[in-house]
C-alpha cells in the first residue's frame, strides 16, 4: 500500500468516528424521549392521584371508627355506673333482709 492511501485510510476512519461519536441530538431525538419521560410521569401522577384518594378515605373512615369508639366508651363508662348502682342496692338489701 502507498502512503498516501495509508494515510487517506486513516483520515477516513478518524472522520467516520467522529461523525459518529460526536454531534447534538435532533429535537425530534429529544421530542421522543422527553415524550417517554412525560407518559411515565403522567401514569406515576395518576397513581399518586389514586393512592392519595384511597389514604383520603382511609382517613375519613378511621376518623369515624374513633368518633364512635368514643361514644361506644361513654356508653359503657354510663352502663358501668348503672351496674355499680344496682350492685349497691342488691347489698343493702341483702344487708336488710334478716337471715333464717
Amino acid at each position: 500500500m502507498s502512503p498516501s492511501l495509508t494515510k487517506m485510510g486513516a483520515l477516513a476512519l478518524v472522520l467516520a468516528g467522529s461523525v459518529s461519536l460526536g454531534g447534538c441530538a435532533t429535537k425530534g431525538f429529544v421530542r421522543e424521549q422527553v415524550a417517554t419521560v412525560n407518559q411515565r410521569v403522567d401514569a406515576l401522577d395518576a397513581k399518586l392521584q389514586q393512592t392519595d384518594a384511597t389514604a383520603q378515605q382511609a382517613l375519613g373512615e378511621a376518623r369515624s371508627a374513633s368518633g364512635l369508639a368514643q361514644q361506644n366508651g361513654q356508653r359503657l363508662d354510663q352502663l358501668g355506673a348503672r351496674v355499680d348502682g344496682v350492685e349497691q342496692r342488691m347489698a343493702e338489701a341483702q344487708r336488710k333482709r334478716p337471715r333464717n
